[in-house]
């Protein structure tokens, strides 16, 4: 499938990626570099998007679950894999076979992995979660000893490669207070393990793109950006910063299925939530929907660029179509080529008019959507 031939279509920037990636390099230059390509890439290709980096030169790449880990490995990546989420203890076998290297915060998965190691002549790689007040996976670390004691334990299995640690800042985007809170705890927690236990990690991590971008001081041993490396910041107020100029590595568009005039009154799409008006008017029917990723919130709320202009959605967005109201005087024809988002209207632009953020408008672009690399 080309652009010439697809109905609906979209283009990753390879080249916009590279320069993402080394602006945030260029922002923890003491710090490896953990690539987030979790969610086929943040909707971008996971595969193509990871081959790229690695010969860019990342350290880590980092993956949300053991297929998506399995995907690259199948596709010749051999490059240090974390899977960031959880594994059945009855997988522990695939990800010691693949050499994975698995999140932990569990004896169940601890003692999986150790017995999988041992029984094929290996040590499996391992890196401990610990929840600072994120209150989703980890060792709880309120108490640090407790914390310690807990973690301490994780590491002791005999086939176990305890390379590192990490956390999750809950808001790194904009409350600093609460992210310097879950730092100290980390901190805390990452000293009690070294003073009680002498209990040290090769990698020890915390900055996601919120804090790459807002907190120096939490770059550590390793960052690992996810969204700020496909061009978007994590909230609008990163963008006002000193920082790297990220350029948006995936633009969507669509090509005009047909062009239609209607009498006044007229009802459209599902529901008859818009009409015409007493005049009637004209529309541009695109060949995108909710099927595509296209969502259905953005009925009668946004719009795309056509004919060099924004033009407004007309009624609810369908599976795999939607309307788009066009002056008397437009010139669009079927064939012309509209832009979901991109250089002239961004994702977020979109993602405010649905009351979500930019992550789920790109991670939710089809597999059906064709995507075309540019700068391969």
């Amino acid at each position: 499938m080309t652009r010439e031939t697809a109905r609906t279509w979209a283009e990753i920037s390879l080249g916009n990626l590279e320069h993402n990636y080394r602006a945030l390099r260029g922002c923890a230059p003491d710090s490896r570099f953990l690539a987030t390509v979790k969610a086929n890439g943040y909707g971008h290709g996971a595969v193509p998007v990871a081959r790229r980096l690695v010969e860019l030169g990342t350290d880590y790449l980092a993956v949300a679950c053991l297929d998506e880990g399995a995907e690259l490995r199948r596709a010749g990546i051999g490059a240090p894999i974390l899977i960031l989420g959880y594994t059945q203890p009855a997988l522990a076998e695939e990800v010691v076979a693949l050499g994975l290297t698995q999140t932990v915060f569990t004896p169940d998965m601890a003692r999986a992995l150790s017995d999988a190691a041992g029984a094929a002549g290996k040590r499996a790689r391992v890196h401990l979660k610990v929840d600072t007040g994120m209150s989703r996976l980890g060792v709880l670390d309120h108490d640090p000893a407790a914390a310690a004691k807990e973690l301490a334990g994780l590491c002791a299995l005999p086939h176990l490669e305890p390379e590192g640690i990490f956390t999750h800042f809950a808001s790194a985007d904009g409350d600093e207070e609460y992210t310097m809170l879950q730092f100290t705890r980390f901190l805390d927690v990452l000293d009690e393990l070294k003073e009680a236990y002498g209990r040290t990690f090769e990698i020890r991590h915390c900055a996601a793109s919120g804090a790459v971008l807002n907190y120096p001081c939490t770059h550590m041993d390793m960052v690992r950006p996810g969204i700020a490396l496909y061009g978007h910041y994590p909230d609008p107020a990163c963008e006002g910063l000193d920082g790297p100029g990220l350029k948006p590595v995936m633009s969507l568009y669509s090509r005009v299925a047909a062009v239609r005039d209607f009498p006044g009154d007229t009802p459209v799409s599902y529901g008859c939530t818009a009409s015409l008006g007493g005049d009637g008017g004209r529309l541009a029917v695109l060949p995108i929907g909710y099927a595509d990723g296209f969502h259905r919130l953005l009925s009668n709320e946004s719009g795309v660029w056509l004919e060099g202009e924004c033009r407004q959605i007309i009624g609810r967005v369908c599976m795999d179509m939607c309307m788009i109201g066009l002056p008397p005087s437009s010139g669009v024809r079927p064939g012309d080529v509209a832009e979901i988002f991109g250089e002239h209207l961004p994702v977020e632009w979109h993602a405010k008019a649905a009351g979500t953020i930019s992550y789920e408008l790109l991670c939710a672009v089809a597999p059906r959507v064709p995507r075309v690399y540019l700068d391969a």
